[in-house]
């Protein structure tokens, strides 16, 4: 029995509908591959996600040193809680930007494949790190009276200096971890760092517990602690480089051909601790200048909300380890138009981040505040600052990125002069003046914050 022509009519009109469906399909996949490279775009956020993690483990560290001294009492809170800002200040921001150095140096060289210098670099970098360690070390011995004459109250100083002390191995083994970070972040070796983080992180709980309640070291015993979770980490991390058949080719054990190569990692280190520490300080200058605004607690209590602003740094923070790898590696193989392509995919990529951040706080500042705070005033004076906060993330995202992608580049001593202008010869003045002339108050911190690299990136230099 032959198919009618109806029949026929209906599955000529279903194929044809199926072709136009496929073709519909085609034409979004094609348009969105136009838009955004899918492949690169892949790459770069699964490089992100474990960078975020390593980040947000380290960072806990040190942050969960801060709880459990928290309880002890409101003083030994307040010590370990100045003493953290402060070594973040003085310490721990130094040696993250010293080990700038490296994304440059040892992404380049790997982009090369010269892979034998990579672990010279390294080794190079300790040194340097280990240097600092030495001075910052000095300078954290001297604590209570530093804090003394910044006019802190003498018996948070006290507790601070108490605190502080028994950190100063913690500096050594953070220097050196940063510098194994970048080592292995130019080689795209980033996913065993979120077990090398982590491990240590849930250990720290444990050792904190012990040292806090189990001994008689109360305060300090939480500050050790964080000493032995961040060597804990470096002697992983370390034994992972030095055992791993990865790197039979990129660490070749130790060398004294290192030492000749001090002076150019230098010449990168430096001015990548200054624009990591400008930065810092900064922030830091106006949780003074809030304390110094009329009714500073409350003003100060919306200073401390607005500084969450770094849980979004920590997300931009692993797109801009990926500029700064991809960049560093394309330009080291001496391919310039993938390193444009590549900072490129990462500019898309925060516009998109960004986009979620804002909605977010937009939607939800309320709860957010709430988090912080119970007083209605509080909460409503945030919601205030939520326009100025919401550019601030905006604009700081991209500022994140661009500062990674003048790391692969080579560039730290332009963003030194960038991050000087922008944040003290603007940044600061239009603070001062819009907090106490025009009474803004603490909204003058966004303002501050919203400040980007606005140099031209010529990656075929």
């Amino acid at each position: 029995m032959e198919p009618s022509n109806s029949s026929l009519d209906t599955t000529a009109l279903l194929s044809e509908a199926s072709q136009r469906q496929d073709q519909s399909t085609e034409t979004r996949c094609l348009s969105l591959r136009n838009v955004l490279d899918v492949e690169e775009a892949k790459t770069q956020i699964l490089f992100s996600l474990p960078m975020i993690l390593t980040n947000v483990f380290y960072y806990a560290i040190a942050l969960v040193s801060v709880m459990f001294a928290g309880h002890l009492g409101e003083l030994d809170l307040a010590g370990a809680t100045l003493a953290n800002s402060w070594a973040n200040v003085t310490g721990y921001a130094f040696m993250v930007g010293l080990s700038g150095a490296l994304e440059t140096l040892c992404g380049q060289g790997f982009g090369a494949k010269t892979y034998n210098i990579l672990g010279i670099y390294l080794q190079a970098s300790c040194i340097i790190s280990f240097l600092f360690s030495i001075i910052i070390s000095i300078l954290w011995f001297y604590t209570e009276p530093i804090l003394i004459f910044l006019h802190q109250q003498p018996d948070i100083a006290k507790r601070a200096d108490a605190y502080l002390k028994y950190q100063i191995p913690a500096v050594f083994a953070f220097g050196l971890i940063q510098n194994v970070l970048r080592f292995l972040q130019t080689q795209s070796v980033v996913m065993p760092l979120v077990l090398f983080s982590g491990l240590p992180l849930v250990l720290h709980f444990g050792i904190a517990y012990t040292l806090v309640y189990w001994t008689s070291l109360g305060l300090e015993g939480a500050s050790i602690a964080a000493s032995i979770s961040f060597w804990i980490s470096f002697l992983l991390l370390i034994t992972y480089v030095a055992f791993s058949n990865k790197f039979e080719h990129t660490w070749e054990g130790f060398s004294f051909e290192s030492f000749g190569y001090i002076i150019p990692d230098l010449k990168l280190a430096l001015p990548s601790a200054a624009m990591v520490c400008l930065e810092y300080w900064a922030f830091e200058i106006l949780v003074l200048l809030a304390g110094l605004m009329p009714n500073s607690e409350i003003t100060t209590s919306l200073v401390a909300i607005v500084n969450t602003e770094a849980i979004a740094f920590n997300f931009t923070y692993g797109l801009s380890a990926a500029a700064s790898t991809r960049v560093s590696n394309e330009l080291g193989a001496e391919k310039p138009e993938k390193a444009k392509k590549a900072m490129a995919v990462t500019l898309q990529l925060v516009v998109l981040l960004a986009l979620i951040v804002v909605l977010a706080l937009a939607f939800g500042h309320d709860t957010w505040a709430g988090f912080f705070s119970d007083s209605a005033s509080i909460i409503k004076d945030f919601a205030t600052m939520t326009p100025f906060l919401a550019i601030s993330i905006a604009v700081d995202s991209f500022q994140s990125v661009l500062s990674g992608v003048a790391r692969g580049i080579g560039w730290q001593h332009m963003v030194v002069v960038v991050n000087l202008a922008s944040y003290y010869v603007v940044g600061m003045p239009i603070a001062a003046i819009a907090g106490f002339k025009f009474k803004l108050y603490a909204k003058v911190r966004n303002f501050h914050s919203s400040q980007i690299l606005d140099q031209p990136l010529n990656l075929n230099k």
